[in-house]
């Protein structure tokens, strides 16, 4: 499907094409491309350079898939469940230098994130990230030490046939990309008064 962004300033292919499926192709997603993925979140930029970002994910079928799907809440089960790669992000609450909290550390998982979105598009994968996930219950599920938190959750895969969801989500997943205007989001100067 092409679901090109209709941008007011020239962009790249990979942020112009970029959009979040729900319909996967049954199609897997192969071990070096995801390792090609994690590598480009890998070189995110982060605050004094702590790489805050750390990844749980598992190829359908494959160790760990059924711990990941368990955690989807009902709405992104429906649809999710059937991605070919599942992954969680989980970002690093701490300096290691010092222990001090690390209030940048969401943000930085999220340049990762970024990252591996525009390297997935350039190779014709796609992911749709969701907060809808346990992510109280993922630390135990999975493992995770103390001292980290779960971040959101991603389907990862090859857009699929969007007649393989149910009604609603079919016709999102037809429907154009939309965003606020670019004048209601970035402010020259300070926050706008009145």
């Amino acid at each position: 499907m092409d679901k090109h962004a209709t941008t007011d300033a020239p962009l790249i292919a990979p942020i112009r094409e970029r959009w979040s499926p729900r319909a996967f192709a049954e199609r897997s997603v192969g071990s070096d491309d995801l390792r090609t993925l994690l590598e480009a979140a890998r070189w995110a930029p982060s605050c004094k350079n702590e790489q805050p970002w750390r990844f749980v994910y598992a190829h359908k079928g494959g160790a760990g898939y059924e711990a990941l799907e368990a955690l989807l809440d009902d709405f992104n089960t429906g649809w999710a469940a059937g991605a070919p790669v599942l992954l969680l992000s989980v970002a690093k609450k701490t300096f290691d230098g010092d222990g001090q909290p690390n209030a940048h550390a969401w943000h930085d998982v999220g340049l990762a994130m970024g990252q591996l979105l525009v390297q997935a598009t350039s190779m014709g994968i796609h992911a749709h990230q969701m907060a809808g996930f346990d992510w109280r219950g993922a630390n135990a599920a999975l493992g995770i030490p103390e001292g980290f938190q779960p971040v959101a959750m991603a389907a990862l895969g090859y857009p699929g046939d969007p007649d393989t969801l149910p009604d609603g989500l079919a016709k999102a997943e037809r429907g154009p990309r939309v965003r606020d205007a670019l004048e209601s989001l970035a402010f020259e100067g300070g926050w706008p008064q009145g």
